[in-house]
């Protein structure tokens, strides 16, 4: 393996790259080796071996001992995301946060499921090889579950073209992911703060905190090209914190069109009481005064709590769909056709001088949850929620310090 890691070539070196086993018999481990020889590796990747793979991923993030469940983004609502933004050939995606590549999978999955891959032109095929999926994660092993996940379902990357790459999106490498011309961006930020606290080390943010949800919306809000679009997985904090938070999504909202939110129901992540959205926004060709009015679909009041009992599933997001529209730009013709279902529905449109009057907050509920025999969450889950307030609080923290500091220096 530290050979492959060496002297590899291509995904393979990357792959193995500081690899190590836990195997402890020889003979176990040659066993495993025969075995996976053994594969007819075309036939099986003909028979879908990426989605068995993907399988095993989903089985292990669902084991709250693994921890998996951080970097594992439900695939329903994957696949719901890709649904709505319509990802074409033509466009540039970028995940910056990659985790095990779902989102760029299911955007492949879409282009190919919708065109004609044996009718492309020899250009096409280029641009679709070399310029079309970029991502980018921080932890080494999900790295190579990544570059396995993305090799299984046809999508070895040229590593002088685009890919997944091994770096910190809030770092330098972050800086030059930024620049990749991306036309969508689909993605599930780590919720926290920075590890060992502190700012990022980029240096381009207009807004710096420690909080790696605003760091990741800066990114890529910022890193969209004009017409460009996003929907990204962001939990409750990111819509109502105060001081740096607040400034941010105002500054979200002028340079972008933020036309929907979509609250998710609870229990879908490891840590079943994090409450989370997904924003949809489309950035304006000017920097102010995009957004004029946004859509919120709630679609957490009054549903089943989901878990191990209660699987989530596609066709729980059918009715979003519908009501989304097919417009994954949210122009303001494609809007004006939504119905505003009034304070019993679950879809609502609210201007922005309204949100203005709220403080710039964005955490909009109007349905009262009357769910009958919800389960109780787990002390863990409790725990995980408790650490994720505390998290943005100390944030909100820093923030106001590092004003007062800047307050003393000019005095």
């Amino acid at each position: 393996m530290k050979n492959l890691g060496k002297y590899g070539t291509g995904i393979v070196k990357e792959i193995f790259a500081n690899a190590s086993s836990f195997i402890k018999k020889p003979s176990t481990f040659s066993t495993l080796v025969t075995e996976i020889d053994k594969l007819d590796w075309y036939s099986a990747r003909q028979e879908g071996l990426g989605d068995l793979y993907e399988g095993l991923l989903e089985k292990n993030a669902n084991e709250k001992k693994s921890g998996a469940g951080q970097y594992f983004t439900p695939r329903p609502l994957i696949d719901s995301m890709v649904e709505v933004m319509s990802p074409t050939l033509e466009d540039i995606i970028q995940d910056p946060a990659a985790g095990t590549g779902g989102f760029l999978i299911a955007a492949n999955r879409y282009i190919r499921k919708h065109n004609a891959p044996d009718s492309w032109t020899e250009a096409q095929q280029r641009k679709y090889r070399r310029n079309t999926f970029y991502g980018m994660e921080h932890v080494q092993d999900t790295h190579r579950l990544a570059l396995m996940n993305l090799m299984l379902h046809g999508l070895e990357s040229d590593p002088n073209a685009a890919g997944i790459r091994y770096g910190d999106t809030l770092g330098q490498d972050g800086e030059a992911l930024g620049n990749t011309g991306a036309t969508l961006m689909l993605t599930n930020p780590p919720f926290g703060t920075k590890k060992g606290g502190g700012l990022p080390t980029r240096t381009d943010f207009t807004f710096p905190t420690s909080n790696k949800q605003f760091c990741f919306l800066q990114h890529i809000y910022r890193g969209l090209e004009p017409g460009g679009r996003a929907a990204v997985v962001l939990p409750d904090n990111v819509l109502f914190e105060g001081n740096v938070g607040k400034q941010i999504r105002a500054d979200l909202m002028d340079k972008c069109n933020l036309h929907t939110i979509l609250r998710l129901p609870t229990g879908i992540f490891y840590a079943q009481g994090v409450k989370t959205n997904v924003l949809f926004f489309t950035r304006g060709k000017k920097e102010k005064g995009n957004t004029q009015e946004i859509w919120v679909y709630d679609m957490r009041a009054n549903m089943p709590q989901f878990g191990k009992r209660t699987q989530l599933t596609r066709q729980h997001f059918a009715e979003f769909e519908v009501a989304f529209g097919d417009d994954p730009l949210g122009r303001p013709t494609s809007l004006a056709k939504r119905q505003d279902t009034g304070e019993q529905g679950r879809f609502r449109r609210f201007t922005r001088d309204w949100i203005a009057e709220r403080n710039e907050n964005l955490d909009i509920a109007w349905l009262r949850d009357e769910s009958d025999g919800e389960e109780l969450p787990e002390p863990v889950a409790l725990a995980q929620e408790a650490m994720i307030e505390l998290e943005a609080a100390i944030a909100e923290l820093q923030g106001i310090l590092a004003e007062l500091g800047e307050e003393v220096v000019e005095l």
